[in-house]
């Protein structure tokens, strides 16, 4: 089995953004890497032939949890400024 270049890249693009996200302290920016990190990990998915996983993850990791997340983070600092 041999690996191609594309996935390769993939794969390296993969863990370099997943480090952005371990490195990120502040919390909007971090939600922002996590979705970044969710669109190449769909972009990687599509590279291995799994359209399913990919649409699975494009449409939890990329848009519905940083949303999530993001109102979630709004909710808490509202109830801060009380």
């Amino acid at each position: 089995m041999s690996v191609n270049v594309l996935e390769a890249v993939a794969c390296v693009l993969v863990g370099v953004v997943g480090l952005a996200v371990v490195l990120a302290r502040d919390v909007r920016r971090l939600v922002l890497v996590n979705g970044i990190f969710g669109l190449t990990l769909t972009l990687l998915f599509v590279i291995l032939q799994a359209p399913d996983v990919a649409l699975s993850m494009l449409v939890v990791s990329t848009v519905a949890y940083p949303l999530v997340l993001l109102v979630a983070i709004a909710v808490i600092e509202k109830d801060d400024d009380r």
